[in-house]
């Protein structure tokens, strides 16, 4: 009796995904790849081989959501993805070619200040018919910037190495990027978030900036980047009150410019975040300490050792953190940024120690009339429900009520 074989696999029998990673082994996959990307048009550019290697090695697909951070002072982009237990792994870190404007949010179209906070992103958004090679658009302004008023088109992660208000990277870059989010949607992600933070948010960096006109704003990012490295988790996040607030659970919906409901976070998260932030605010009060009496550094521009005194994946997790009931993360870093930090001296438009720092930016002054270079983009799909229950699975199984 003859067997039929199907057409998209050998007559071994083995796929074709671990026929590539065969030949991947057998050396032979570069001399492919190669031969390959000549064929293809550039956003289709397969992944390159170290890359696919690197996912392997930390046994990853190129079908696992992925999750990009942002962070402007250090130049940096993440790209991470979801490992085997579901927790996300650092999957590699790129240098940010150029980005546009200063430290702090947007505010308005025209001004050529690349944006800060916490953004969505559908395959509608990506563009691979850009005029700076690849780009996704990061859809400001989400609800959060629209509930300040805050306007402004086309603000994208693209190639070409020239920003007028966006973040660049170099095509090589940009390529690779585009890919992972490419696959990862084929995958079967629905969205991906970004996290633009102006700085790694240290006790000792929020310490250097703590007399910023942008204070208050970055202690309510910094509780969002304080989520994730306790779970190595992308959170929920929703805007009430003209705020963000992430992970929360309530029995009405949110609206970005109306009051907060009642809402709760999963009672072990929620004791974990308390310790890190508890943790954080002894650190940031000794860091703060240290500058004043001229012991650390200031400003914009501090020691390398400042910047380099936290990396995503190298610090021990914070002992409060450790012995939570929380499932017990990836490696975090020792601290993170608290709600409430000690205002600077005269500096009384920072957050009451009495009250939780997520106060909203005062509007900004006039911004430059010179407007952004407008480029054909995919159209932006405004933030949905991205539930951190669905990403969550069974790791937090029975500790989180549903949505």
């Amino acid at each position: 009796m003859s067997t039929t074989v199907p057409s998209d696999r050998p007559s071994s029998g083995i796929d074709r995904r671990s026929l590539t990673k065969l030949l991947l082994l057998a050396g032979v996959a570069p001399a492919v790849a190669a031969c390959q990307s000549e064929y293809y048009p550039k956003h289709l550019q397969p992944l390159p081989t170290s890359l696919r290697v690197k996912m392997d090695n930390l046994a990853m697909t190129e079908a696992d959501p992925i999750f990009i951070r942002i962070f402007k002072e250090e130049s940096e982009l993440e790209v991470w993805k979801q490992g085997p237990d579901g927790r996300f792994m650092l999957l590699e870190n790129y240098e940010i070619c150029t980005w546009s404007g200063e430290l702090g949010p947007k505010f308005q179209e025209g001004d050529r200040q690349a944006p800060e906070g916490f953004y969505r992103i559908t395959p509608a958004q990506m563009n691979p018919n850009s005029s700076f090679y690849l780009s996704f658009n990061l859809g400001f302004p989400n609800a959060y910037d629209q509930s300040h008023g805050r306007t402004g088109t086309h603000l994208m992660v693209h190639g070409a190495c020239s920003s007028a208000g966006c973040y660049a990277m170099t095509d090589e870059q940009i390529s690779e990027i585009y890919g992972l989010a490419r696959e990862a949607f084929e995958g079967g992600q629905r969205a991906f978030q970004v996290h633009a933070f102006p700085f790694r948010m240290t006790p000792e960096n929020m310490a250097r900036h703590a007399d910023h006109e942008h204070f208050a704003f970055w202690q309510m990012l910094q509780e969002g980047y304080q989520h994730f490295e306790l779970t190595r988790l992308p959170p929920q996040v929703d805007v009430c009150d003209r705020r963000y607030i992430f992970n929360a659970i309530a029995a009405e919906q949110f609206a970005a410019a109306e009051q907060c409901p009642e809402y709760t976070l999963p009672p072990e998260l929620e004791t974990a975040f308390n310790a890190a932030q508890a943790e954080h605010q002894s650190a940031f009060e000794v860091a703060l300490a240290d500058i004043q009496s001229g012991n650390g550094a200031g400003g914009l521009f501090g020691t390398d050792q400042v910047l380099v005194a936290e990396t995503p994946a190298a610090a021990p997790a914070a002992e409060a953190v450790q012995q939570a009931s929380v499932p017990s993360p990836a490696p975090a870093p020792t601290v993170a940024a608290s709600s409430t930090p000690v205002p600077p001296p005269a500096e009384a438009v920072a957050a009451s120690a009495s009250q939780p720092a997520v106060t909203a930016p005062v509007p900004p002054p006039g911004a430059e009339a010179v407007p952004a270079p407008v480029e054909t983009a995919a159209s932006e799909a405004a933030p949905a429900d991205n539930s951190f229950l669905s990403r969550a699975g069974n790791l937090f199984d029975g500790l989180f009520p549903g949505n």
